[in-house]
């Protein structure tokens, strides 16, 4: 028997099948998605970590640490937060490593990624703020993509709805997981109604999310971790009310579920690291490595080429990093010398001036005032706001 006559013409469908067989090794569409979601934050993060000066390819070496840290967290907060699944009643423990059949909780992704990241970073040379930074709109573009996953397995839905992008949602068959329960005529079946689709709001959610993060930082020069926390709020602010409208079984506390407090949280640690923290965007330029001016009017990658290579060598890793303004680095990019070290380092973690003539209002020596950052061209013709991704 199926279900489907039940529901009103207009809605949103959803796939009977969220695994494939390729000979004898399955693909499956969520692991997919999270794949995906993965190669795009990577891609949003070395552009951006290029745009502070840090070498091309530094993100491989980032996401070496941070991905697997990530899905690890991911899964370990899941199965701490759902316990009954894995060890209560009736669970089966080796489902807790069952990744692919889905259950990975963002928080412990980005705290697993976090930690992973540093461990990079610190490696790397590269201040773990910058990174942070960098990484801030490709997150949520990830997340974004990692929910279609959802959308393939038919789970994460809200309530029922008679809206008129109602989903619908399949009967998913325990013994087959990834494929629907199908009746004796061959098709699938299809619970009665339809159901709000929380998992494309996300989705949505956090595609406005990278556009406020791109937008603010663009125009507020953010830095000193402060475009991440600026994500953090944003996300936890929808994640909020959309976790509301969930009615897939969670755990809870007061009557209230687990993720909604979880939201509170962090939106408030974020708001507060936000509202404290100051400071310049940060800045680098490598060390150990011979500088090569830049000539290039094209590009908005344009920097000190790390990348040549000697008969199809691989150009020398830097040594480290050190911070600088951001009027040094475009001096350095632009001409290749790298500014004297500052003996009276005030601590910003820069060694340019800080205050004024760290944030872009400078004066020539001439007397005549400069344009702002936004307005001034440098010598290549690309204005530093037509750089930012």
């Amino acid at each position: 028997m199926t279900y489907a006559s039940l529901s009103p013409q207009a809605a949103l469908p959803s796939p009977s099948t969220a695994v494939w067989q390729l000979g004898p090794v399955p693909i499956r569409a969520y692991a997919l998605c999270i794949i995906v979601g993965i190669v795009l934050a990577c891609w949003v993060t070395e552009r951006r970590l290029r745009q502070r000066g840090v070498a091309p390819g530094a993100v491989l070496d980032i996401a070496v640490w941070a991905v697997p840290a990530g899905i690890i967290g991911a899964r370990i907060y899941h199965v701490l937060t759902s316990p009954e699944k894995y060890f209560g009643a009736g669970g089966d423990p080796m489902k807790a490593f069952a990744i692919w059949e889905g259950g990975l909780g963002i928080w412990g992704a980005v705290a697993g990624g976090a930690v992973g990241a540093w461990i990079a970073a610190r490696q790397l040379g590269i201040p773990f703020t910058v990174v942070a930074d960098a990484l801030a709109p490709g997150l949520p573009l990830a997340q974004a993509v990692g929910r279609l996953g959802n959308w393939f397995n038919n789970e994460l839905f809200g309530g029922r709805t008679t809206l008129p992008w109602g989903l619908e949602i399949h009967r998913m068959d325990p013994d087959n997981p990834g494929h629907a329960l199908r009746d004796d005529a061959g098709q699938p079946i299809l619970e009665p109604g339809l159901y709000q689709p929380t998992f494309l709001y996300e989705a949505l959610w956090n595609l406005g999310v990278v556009a406020l993060v791109l937008i603010l930082d663009r125009k507020l020069r953010l830095g000193r971790g402060r475009a991440f926390a600026l994500y953090v709020m944003g996300y936890t602010v929808g994640r909020f009310w959309i976790e509301l409208m969930r009615t897939d079984d969670a755990n809870q506390i007061l009557g209230v579920r687990l993720n909604v407090w979880t939201a509170s949280l962090v939106f408030l640690g974020a708001l507060i690291y936000f509202v404290r923290v100051r400071g310049p965007r940060e800045y680098l330029i490598p060390i150990g490595v011979a500088a090569t001016a830049t000539t290039s009017a094209t590009s908005d990658l344009s920097q000190v080429d790390l990348s040549e290579r000697e008969t199809g060598a691989r150009a020398a890793a830097p040594e480290g990093y050190r911070k600088v303004s951001e009027e040094q680095f475009h001096i350095w990019r632009d001409t290749g010398v790298a500014p004297p070290e500052s003996a009276d380092d005030d601590g910003d973690g820069s060694d340019g001036p800080t205050g004024e003539a760290a944030t872009g209002d400078r004066t020539p020596t001439d007397g005549t005032p400069e344009a702002p950052d936004g307005d001034r061209a440098d010598a290549t013709g690309v204005r530093p706001a037509d750089r930012d991704s």
